[in-house]
């Protein structure tokens, strides 16, 4: 398997303390996801926003990286091919455990961006409608995240990735949010073997040439080792 793409949903970061949507009593369960990860909501209510990714930003600093991130990383660094890690997730636990050329295609917790100018630049611990965007001096400033309804970022070089692929494997992912749940289809499309690897099975599941599931912090370094060892 000589190019390797990964897409790791919020499933890999669960054990780190950072809670996935359907998380009983987690942070999301507080909030309407209308009001919070919409641009209408951040219309409606930008100090609301603002709020919920402060909280998210706080709780993604105070997390640690596990063993499924690195064993990512160890799995860049040691196979003789190409791997590619595609993440749903708006942390930096990949790039903390190790791993490069991580391509965020929903944002990062860690970057601001402008409204008005599409300016982007490094998000403080706490952010509020009045910060002023450093390029175009207005008050418009919102996290780098791309919001329900948005189109997600970097879908051309993701594509790329995707047709070039030998191997594709979703780790912890729902296969509900799409594009990203489409990725296994049009991997298979150009001839890429599919591997899921999840505490359990994805709405896309049946998809999947093979699967493995537990939790990531066993699966995914087991998978890593079996791979790195065999070639």
């Amino acid at each position: 398997m000589t190019n390797i793409v990964i897409l790791t949903g919020a499933g890999i970061s669960a054990e780190s303390g950072l809670g996935t949507f359907r998380d009983k009593n987690g942070l999301w369960t507080k909030y309407d996801l209308n009001e919070v990860a919409t641009p209408e909501g951040f219309a409606r209510n930008p100090d609301l926003v603002h709020d919920f990714y402060n909280a998210r930003r706080a709780n993604c600093q105070n997390a640690q990286p596990n063993a499924a991130h690195s064993a990512l990383a160890r799995l860049q660094a040691q196979h003789w091919g190409r791997v590619t890690i595609i993440t749903q997730n708006v942390d930096d636990l990949h790039e903390r455990g190790g791993a490069t050329d991580v391509i965020h295609m929903h944002g990062r917790l860690s970057g601001a961006l402008c409204a008005a100018c599409d300016h982007r630049w490094a998000a403080p611990a706490a952010m509020s409608p009045t910060d002023l965007c450093p390029a175009c001096n207005k008050p418009v400033s919102r996290p780098d995240i791309v919001w329900f309804g948005e189109m997600p970022y970097h879908m051309d070089e993701i594509y790329k990735h995707l047709s070039d692929a030998d191997l594709f494997v979703a780790i912890g992912t729902s296969g509900n949010v799409y594009p990203a749940a489409g990725f296994v289809a049009d991997a298979r499309a150009s001839g890429a073997k599919t591997l899921e690897l999840n505490l359990e099975p994805s709405a896309t599941a049946g998809i999947f040439d093979d699967a493995h599931f537990g939790p990531a912090t066993i699966i995914v370094p087991q998978w890593v080792s079996e791979l790195v060892d065999a070639s």
